[in-house]
């Protein structure tokens, strides 16, 4: 079906967005179409207003509205320790379970030769010179267990041994609740791997 110019246009830029296909984008659309003028006008502006009104840190990196953000500019952080993520959905993730106390870095990626991104196509220059503070004394790396992960973990092990801080990884494996039997033999592996004794 051939549709109207605005509403391809509508599609085509809902394609845009990561995982999402042409039936998806088609249904967007027409969802949009659906609400009133009114909710339309309060989605656009809420676009508008978060994309304007969101900056990066100058410190971790990390999304926020000001800069330094609301976690590098509090008292209460504990200053020894940096959790080193790939997103600032990731260090959402780590401060909803209210666990981690201390700073973070956001390297806005991991290293992808597939992709063409390298080691200086993200935030580790920058993790580098903070670590130049006596105060740090940990890097936590919180980075998938993805082979991008796996990589940007192994480099980033290399250049922050010699400052001589401690370096630990988050334990991966089985999520609470599941079943031993239908977890895959990586999963499995690598919960036997950051056992831990009770």
């Amino acid at each position: 079906m051939i549709y109207p110019k605005s509403i391809a246009a509508l599609i085509e830029h809902f394609q845009k967005f990561p995982s999402v296909g042409p039936k998806s984008a088609q249904r967007m659309a027409f969802y949009l179409l659906r609400m009133p003028l009114t909710e339309v006008e309060k989605f656009a502006k809420s676009m508008i207003d978060a994309k304007q009104n969101t900056k990066t840190c100058e410190i971790c990196f990390n999304m926020s509205s000001t800069s330094p953000c609301e976690i590098c500019s509090s008292p209460q952080r504990d200053k020894s320790t940096i959790c080193v993520v790939a997103e600032t959905k990731d260090l959402i993730a780590i401060e909803k379970t209210n666990e981690y106390k201390g700073l973070y870095h956001v390297l806005q990626g991991l290293i992808s030769p597939m992709d063409g991104i390298g080691a200086d196509d993200i935030r580790i220059k920058e993790l580098l010179s903070r670590l130049t503070d006596e105060k740090v004394k940990e890097v936590i790396l919180a980075l998938s267990p993805s082979v991008e992960g796996e990589a940007t973990s192994l480099y980033l092990n290399k250049l922050i041994k010699p400052f001589g801080i401690k370096i630990s990884r988050i334990a991966f494996g089985l999520p609470v609740g599941a079943d031993l039997e239908y977890a895959d033999e990586i999963t499995i592996a690598k919960a036997i791997e950051g056992r831990r004794e009770l």
